[in-house]
């Protein structure tokens, strides 16, 4: 596979437009690095820890209160039978969760550059699927209208959600609940420390209420990719037509009214959600359709004109 994820071995007719399981499984080779699990304090005799934001939430056992332990940790049962100060020690968790939401709307099976957005949702879940089996977590995965894929971890947890990639993205779901079940669901399976990636269009992201993205990113590590167009962030300076092969409609981008209409429906609502989640606790990356992959999925290239895909609403000059 190339730098612009065309896939040898996948159907080239349906390039770009359809995701590929080789094309995401290729993608292995650009998953960060965020280091092995690292050696657990009994040796290789179990899961080892992993990074964590924060300790585990499971006790271990109490020992004599030290200088400096912290007191919200007091075991005050212990202190009282005893009549010497102690403390609760807990035992980080074996491995970290990372949970993988995408969402399906309609509007992300598009592209005039490259690939479908739907395509490059399915690509940046797959570096987020492989950056978790090089980090050693558990791997999880759900969309709105179906059971989530069950945690895994290894190579076997990530080609169970490549394989729900590849058919989340390849066309619209008949049953889709949208991006706010979605994350509804997602609350119910979080716990401390779950490493929390989101990949949405940005026009339902918008929808979701700040609360709900406040809750999710409470105690956790949450990321929020947005896919977009380079033609919905910057359309032409003049009329363009679209067409389905059924009808043709004519769009006079020229016009002041029309750009501020175009605006207001496709770009404003990235740019909000770029302004105002990182103060509720989110990263939140804006991901073009023919962004190339260079070291993970945060370092996507921005536009870069390349082969238009076929569309179902094709811009036509």
């Amino acid at each position: 596979m190339n730098d612009r994820g065309d896939a040898h071995g996948d159907d080239a007719g349906t390039a770009g437009v359809v995701p590929g399981l080789a094309e995401l499984v290729a993608l292995r080779r650009h998953a960060p690095r965020t280091g092995h699990p690292r050696r657990g304090r009994h040796g290789l005799h179990g899961p080892a820890t992993s990074s964590l934001l924060g300790r585990g939430m499971e006790y271990a056992e109490s020992r004599e209160y030290v200088a400096g332990d912290d007191v919200r940790h007091m075991d005050w049962r212990l202190t009282a039978r005893s009549g010497r100060a102690h403390t609760k020690l807990f035992q980080a968790e074996r491995e970290r969760l990372t949970l993988l939401v995408a969402d399906t709307a309609t509007a992300l099976y598009f592209g005039t550059r490259t690939r479908f957005k739907s395509v490059q949702a399915a690509r940046a879940g797959a570096v987020v699927a492989w950056s978790a089996v090089a980090a050693g977590d558990r791997l999880a995965a759900l969309r709105a209208g179906e059971p989530a894929i069950a945690p895994a971890g290894g190579t076997r947890g990530a080609l169970r959600v490549l394989d729900a990639l590849v058919r989340w993205y390849s066309q619209p779901p008949a049953a889709d609940a949208g991006l706010g079940v979605a994350l509804e669901h997602a609350q119910h399976l979080l716990r401390p420390g779950t490493r929390l990636v989101v990949l949405a269009d940005p026009h339902a992201a918008a929808q979701v209420p700040a609360q709900r993205w406040r809750a999710l990113a409470r105690h956790r590590e949450a990321e929020l990719v947005l896919l977009h167009d380079p033609l919905e962030m910057a359309p032409p300076s003049r009329p363009l037509a679209f067409a389905d092969g059924h009808r043709r409609v004519l769009l006079e981008l020229d016009r002041h009214d029309v750009r501020q209409h175009w605006d207001a429906v496709f770009a404003a609502p990235l740019r909000a959600l770029e302004q105002a989640l990182p103060g509720l606790g989110w990263r939140v990356r804006a991901l073009s359709s023919d962004a190339q992959v260079q070291h993970g999925p945060w370092a996507w290239e921005g536009s870069r004109p390349g082969k238009p895909a076929a569309l179902p609403m094709a811009a036509q000059d």
